[in-house]
This record gives C-alpha cells, sequence and structure tokens, in this order.
C-alpha cells in the first residue's frame, strides 16, 4: 500500500523560502520518477517539479529557477527547496510517482504553502 507524507509548509512573505519534504513507502521508490505537484485554491493539480531515479529534473516554467528538486534513493524520500516565492505560489503540494506512470491513485494530505504579505 502506497503512502505519500509530506512535510513542511507553512506562511511565507514573498520572496521567501520553504522547504517541502515528503516520505515515501509501499512502492518501489528506484523504479520511478517522483514529482512535486501544486493544486492551487479551485483549480486542478498540476506537476512543477519531477525527478528521474538518475537525477534528471524538469521544472514547470513557471518555477524554473526558483525550485529544485532533489531526492533520497536510500531514504525514499523527495524534497522540494522553494526560493523567491511569489503569491501564485499559494497552494497545496503533494508528492507523488510522475513520469510515464504518471501519479499513482493514493495522495497524501499535502503542504499547505501561503505566499502573503
Amino acid at each position: 500500500q502506497v503512502q505519500l507524507v509530506e512535510s513542511g509548509g507553512g506562511l511565507v512573505q514573498p520572496g521567501g523560502s520553504l522547504r517541502l519534504s515528503c516520505e515515501v513507502s509501499g512502492m518501489i521508490f528506484n523504479n520511478y520518477d517522483m514529482g512535486w505537484y501544486r493544486q492551487a485554491p479551485g483549480k486542478q493539480r498540476n506537476l512543477v517539479a519531477s525527478m528521474t531515479s538518475a537525477g534528471f529534473r524538469r521544472y514547470a516554467d513557471s518555477v524554473k529557477g526558483r525550485f529544485t528538486i532533489s531526492r533520497d534513493n536510500g531514504k525514499r524520500t523527495v524534497s522540494l527547496q522553494m526560493n523567491d516565492l511569489k503569491p501564485e505560489d499559494t497552494g497545496t503540494y503533494f508528492c507523488n510517482r510522475a513520469g510515464a506512470w504518471g501519479p499513482t491513485d493514493t495522495w497524501g494530505q499535502g503542504a499547505q504553502v501561503t505566499v502573503s504579505s
């Protein structure tokens, strides 16, 4: 049974930074790309960053240059360092499988990020 546990959200002023973390269990972590998805209030969930097990990263244009995804295959964790945050980054962030397989049917509780002055 897949379990995804996100942590690290919070309230931050524009220009600030946050780091999100996700612990993954119940799947063969090294076999899959992993990603971070963002769901803004009233909008659909979209992939903002992904990383293959070999270390190749992809980013949505809206976060490129500001966000950095990383993963620890031994610890089965995936992280998202978010810098220079903007109000439009506000939303709930979820980690899940990414790439050709797409996300699993299981989602965690997410990490709420609010960027506001």
